[in-house]
């Protein structure tokens, strides 16, 4: 008899937890399983004493996760079960808020892809350590959909507009340029991640052992583009935006407005508005307002346009509804960030004197 692989293993070695996503041929995706049991572990460890720190890593080495689990979500949603998808939405965000206030500390070692759903296992913590082959993305707008998973609380609060650039260009971040953005907080290389995943078992301070491996990270890719992003992409109109990559003229420029163009017109729209509510909005206020976006979002179309063109189709050629961004009407937007009629997301009780955010 076949006995199923779990999809996320547990273990207490020395001072640590140990958390390994287990879904290396789908890229560790995440599903509402695993999304359940990563919340009863941190729970559990949260309130034992032997448990000091929480290490989270990844089998296969291609990804540490590359999102939720976007197909089962299309399917549920195409078949009529919206209820499922709310399910997952709001377990994971209740997840997401859970590491944000972890009470110990939350060691993300993440050497691959890192998009969407991966990123919320792993960027609330209080360390992300980038490896060799590191890549961050929020490339939510190319299948309709907006960077969620607490994306409304963490890019507006990277420095300058860098968080507004990955949300309407879903532009991939190596291990120098998430640094640099405060996305990952150390750069260790990846053939020593073994050594410090075990040195995290100890009980030396995890800020201590985590620094005896960091290194320094290489020069920023972006670097000599963020001036420009800084400028441009501050406008509130993403009209405004792409005049602007225009108006400069420059190779980057141009391949920076080619690939917003390419994106979900809707999408684009809600994204930005995002970066401008979310910089002004506490972090359970960030959650609650993605549920809702993401309650209107699965009974519209382009969600499931982009799924079917780049996931089941994959003919990369999604007919987005509208088609452009000037059939977007202001009043479509805040229609997505009104509060919800049956009821609202709800935050976790975080068993602690006081709530950061």
């Amino acid at each position: 008899m076949n006995v199923p692989t779990p999809e996320i293993l547990f273990e207490r070695k020395g001072a640590a937890g140990l958390v390994t996503l287990n879904r290396p041929q789908a890229l560790n995706a995440v599903t509402l399983g695993m999304v359940r049991a990563l919340m009863q572990q941190l729970q559990a460890w949260r309130d034992d004493p032997a448990v000091t720190r929480v290490v989270v890593t990844a089998a296969g080495g291609r990804a540490f996760s590359a999102g939720g689990d976007i197909r089962a979500l299309y399917d549920a949603g195409t078949s009529g079960r919206h209820a499922d998808m709310l399910a997952f939405y709001g377990e994971e965000y209740v997840l997401n808020t859970v590491i944000k206030h972890y009470p110990k500390p939350y060691v993300s070692l993440i050497d691959g892809i890192c998009m969407g759903g991966g990123v919320g296992v792993s960027v609330h913590g209080s360390h992300r350590i980038a490896g060799d082959r590191y890549l961050f993305a929020m490339p939510e707008v190319g299948i309709g959909f907006f960077p969620d998973v607490g994306a409304t609380w963490f890019l507006p609060r990277l420095p300058g507009q860098i968080g507004a650039y990955c949300a309407l260009t879903g532009d991939r971040l190596g291990a120098a340029d998430a640094v640099a953005a405060t996305i990952a907080t150390h750069r260790v290389a990846s053939a020593r991640f073994a050594d410090l995943a075990e040195a995290l078992c100890g009980a030396a301070p995890v800020d201590a052992t985590v620094a005896a491996f960091a290194e320094p990270a290489e020069e920023p890719k972006l670097a000599p583009h963020r001036a420009p992003i800084d400028r441009m992409f501050a406008h509130d109109r993403v009209e405004d935006i792409l005049a602007d990559l225009d108006a400069d003229g420059g190779k980057f420029t141009g391949k920076t407005a080619a690939a917003i163009r390419t994106k979900s017109p809707t999408a684009l729209k809600l994204a930005l508005a995002q970066m401008r509510e979310g910089a002004k909005l506490p972090f359970t206020g960030c959650m609650r307002c993605e549920f809702r976006i993401v309650s209107r979002i699965i009974h519209g179309h382009d969600f499931y346009e982009g799924v079917r063109a780049v996931i089941v189709d994959k003919d990369n050629a999604p007919r987005w509804r509208p088609a452009s961004l000037a059939e977007v009407s202001a009043g479509e937007v805040a229609r997505h960030f009104a509060p919800l009629e049956n009821g609202e997301w709800q935050p976790p009780e975080l068993n602690r004197n006081a709530d950061r955010a």
